[in-house]
């Protein structure tokens, strides 16, 4: 391409971002939609759930905790909505394939999948046991490839869909202790970001993604977390604020959601600052949690 049609292309393109930035956005409605929650038992995964099926959507359920999926469910139902329950280990590829392939044959195709599910250990990289890192990133990390690889043919088939995904705001920044945590969340802001710009280049216009990278939430799934600091907006936010932001972000097909928005400089600066200045941000925030002992996991799968 000429030098300077890609120059006036990259300037229109950042131009048109910026103008968008100021143009509000219809929401699409999920109103007969199949929609499908991972880690729906309890904290975010319920919370998404929940308003999903407020707003007219069937809602898939899926938890390793059995009791915990199905009062959701119930929950739903109680509000008015439609919702199946299915205890899945999202650890298990075998698992996640089967009931993947039960659900088609019982609910029809999921066309928006969120990926919620994930597990949490703290440590250091040493402190950490072979099965605690294997572990993170068979929930974190490779459930999020079997689930999309089991849905998204029947979205490309029709070139409607959305895929979306927990990642946290550890997926652009080292956090010390959290270490399979951080990288798996890295993975996943990957696996997203390519996802996306593999669609695209089959022409799948339709079928879209949406990466939302929350700052500590209050679900009991980092151990008492505390922010010394709260410049810049560190705050630990709530289930419920994450799942309507999350849920809002879908219906506007935000590829990218930063929580709180203080924070959505996190990207630029992990790059563009010295390792030094990030390093005395990062201190300055003071933020500290409770160490897990060898072994413990802490899930929302």
């Amino acid at each position: 391409m000429n030098i300077f049609i890609l120059l006036a292309k990259t300037f229109w393109t950042i131009l048109e971002a910026f103008v968008l930035k100021f143009v509000p956005v219809k929401r699409k409605s999920v109103r007969g939609e199949v929609v499908l929650v991972t880690g729906a038992a309890h904290g975010v995964g319920r919370c998404l759930a929940l308003e999903f099926g407020r707003l007219g959507a069937t809602v898939v359920l899926w938890d390793i905790n059995r009791d915990g999926n199905e009062a959701t469910a119930e929950q739903i139902r109680e509000d008015g909505g439609t919702a199946r329950a299915y205890r899945v280990d999202c650890s298990k590829r075998e698992e996640i394939q089967g009931v993947a392939q039960q659900v088609k044959e019982e609910v029809g195709d999921v066309t928006v999948l969120f990926n919620n599910a994930g597990v949490m250990t703290t440590g250091s990289v040493l402190d950490l046991t072979d099965d605690q890192i294997e572990r993170t990133f068979q929930v974190n990390v490779l459930a999020h490839f079997w689930t999309i690889r089991a849905f998204l043919p029947s979205m490309m088939t029709k070139n409607h869909g959305h895929i979306a995904a927990l990642a946290s705001i550890a997926g652009y920044s080292g956090s010390p202790y959290m270490v399979d945590y951080t990288s798996s969340k890295h993975a996943v802001v990957g696996l997203m970001d390519t996802l996306q710009k593999e669609l695209e280049l089959q022409g799948k216009d339709g079928i879209k993604t949406t990466t939302v990278c929350p700052f500590f939430i209050d679900t009991g799934f980092c151990p008492n977390p505390k922010i010394g600091s709260t410049r810049g907006g560190m705050r630990v936010l709530s289930p419920e604020e994450v799942a309507l932001e999350a849920v809002d972000a879908v219906l506007k097909n935000k590829r990218r959601l930063i929580l709180p928005p203080e924070l959505r400089s996190v990207p630029l600066t992990s790059q563009l600052l010295p390792y030094k200045t990030q390093t005395l941000l990062q201190h300055s925030a003071d933020i500290s949690f409770d160490l897990m002992q060898s072994g413990q996991h802490n899930k929302s799968d």
